[in-house]
């Protein structure tokens, strides 16, 4: 039933994008509107499957624990939290961009702007549905017995969603600045956007590496062991700093901004499906 329903989000991803794109090559309010309806639409649909999810993910925990107290049954629901393999972040992250880009962007949301955030959402629906991923719902791993497990991922992804959307607008930067189209937002928009995207992700980045750190210390008694998740994870926090101390002490704005956004974007990939696969460590259960 769940596969049926992202399935069905995905598809209708796809259609939001299409739309979006639709609306940028015919300068359409019209059909702006109708794709942000139905990419919140999406979203909602895109949530209940995460809550589901959830769900049945609480209900086979239970059924293997005597739990009495409420205490102790509100501990199991967050350590359920969907997040603890590659499938379950695939589909996080993938509902961290249309609910970041409703939230952070909403006035701009749309044309091709919007088109990268549902065209991002669908990609990533497509790969859990077409890539092999495992979806089996597994016994949680000592080490994600954590209460930090839910804030720890929740600001990782929410910070990844951010870069991607940045990565969206530094590309529509370079395009624009290129090849200027009247259906394209003006430059120093375009500059203000990658910058507030940025200035979030970089945020959130910090606190999922500070919570992972101190969860780090409960789980294997050091807050930092350089394991290969651990130290992408602060190169590309160390891109990102780069790119705001450029701007905000040097003064860099543009395309040189624009083009450390894709070189962040980048470390971002790597971070979480390079180390993924190619690099095993203390991580390598996301896989």
């Amino acid at each position: 039933m769940l596969s049926t329903i992202l399935g069905a989000v995905t598809l209708l991803y796809l259609g939001v994008a299409l739309a979006f794109l639709a609306a940028g090559l015919w300068v359409s309010p019209a059909l702006n509107r109708w794709a942000r309806t139905l990419l919140a639409a999406a979203l909602a649909a895109h949530t209940v499957a995460i809550l589901g999810r959830w769900w049945e993910s609480y209900r086979l925990a239970l059924g293997n624990a005597a739990l009495t107290h409420f205490s102790e049954k509100l501990r199991l629901v967050i350590l359920q939290a969907p997040l603890s393999n590659f499938y379950e972040s695939l589909v996080f992250f993938a509902w961290c961009l249309p609910f970041l880009g409703l939230i952070t962007f909403r006035r701009y949301l749309r044309d091709y702007l919007g088109m990268v955030v549902a065209l991002g959402a669908c990609l990533l629906l497509a790969y859990v549905s077409l890539g092999g991923v495992d979806s089996r719902i597994k016994p949680l791993m000592p080490a994600l017995k954590s209460n930090w497990l839910l804030i720890h991922v929740v600001t990782c992804f929410l910070g990844y969603a951010a870069f991607t959307l940045g990565f969206g607008v530094a590309l529509l930067y370079l395009v624009r600045e290129k090849r200027p189209r009247e259906s394209l937002p003006p430059l120093p928009q375009l500059d203000r956007l990658l910058y507030r995207a940025t200035i979030i992700g970089f945020l959130l980045l910090t606190i999922g590496i500070l919570t992972g750190a101190v969860w780090a210390e409960t789980a294997w008694g050091r807050y930092w062991s350089w394991d290969p998740k651990e130290t992408w994870s602060l190169i590309t926090w160390l891109v990102y700093a780069t790119l705001l101390h450029a701007r905000l002490v040097k003064g860099w704005q543009g395309r040189r901004i624009a083009w450390l956004a894709v070189l962040g974007f980048a470390a971002v990939l790597f971070t979480y499906f390079g180390v993924s696969f190619l690099l095993p460590g203390l991580h390598s259960y996301l896989t």
